[in-house]
């Protein structure tokens, strides 16, 4: 499996870097690389209403670049904007489930957005969290019971930094079973 990490809008490289080194230790089966494309933010997008953008529109414009693209399994495309899908307030990120293409939005990690100072190792705990969660889904997972697990659904941010970047053991051998490796690790 190859994740390709794609910037939609303006992302700092250093964040990236540290998402792919990450992502690279939570998959150890995959390879996760920085792609050097960048894709602008579809402005029909945007809800001036709301101030935030729908995700399931920029997930669209993702799903078209992957599957333009061969060199790649999946493709875990990051903005910096506020997204939210109809019915809800907003998302962390969204994905197919099954599927090629997944979506995060770093807009509400940051502890400052909650009135905390700036915490950079903070912030890249949690786009990691977020990132292995969708692309989860790509690989089929559903939501995990277990508030542990980083399959576990997180309504709030409190909810993320209370799981871990990890499958919990049931997650983890669905992800085995997969990549056909049950047995051999």
């Amino acid at each position: 499996m190859k994740i390709g990490i794609l910037r939609v809008g303006e992302i700092p490289t250093d964040v990236l870097s540290r998402l792919t080194e990450n992502l690279n230790i939570s998959f150890p089966e995959a390879r996760c690389q920085l792609i050097s494309d960048v894709l602008a933010l579809p402005s029909q997008a945007f809800n001036n209403t709301r101030g935030q953008y729908r995700s399931d529109i920029i997930l669209d414009l993702i799903k078209d670049y992957s599957h333009k693209t061969k060199a790649f399994s999946h493709v875990l495309g990051v903005v910096d904007v506020d997204i939210y899908v109809p019915g809800l307030n907003f998302v962390f990120g969204e994905a197919e489930c099954p599927g090629k293409a997944a979506l995060i939005s770093l807009w509400r990690l940051r502890p400052e957005f909650y009135g905390k100072p700036p915490n950079f190792e903070v912030f890249i705990e949690r786009a990691t969290k977020e990132a292995v969660h969708e692309l989860g889904h790509t690989l089929g997972l559903g939501h995990c019971a277990n508030p542990f697990c980083v399959m576990y659904f997180s309504n709030s941010i409190f909810e993320t930094d209370r799981k871990k970047s990890l499958f919990c053991n049931k997650c983890y051998s669905k992800i085995l079973s997969l990549f056909n490796l049950a047995g051999k690790s």
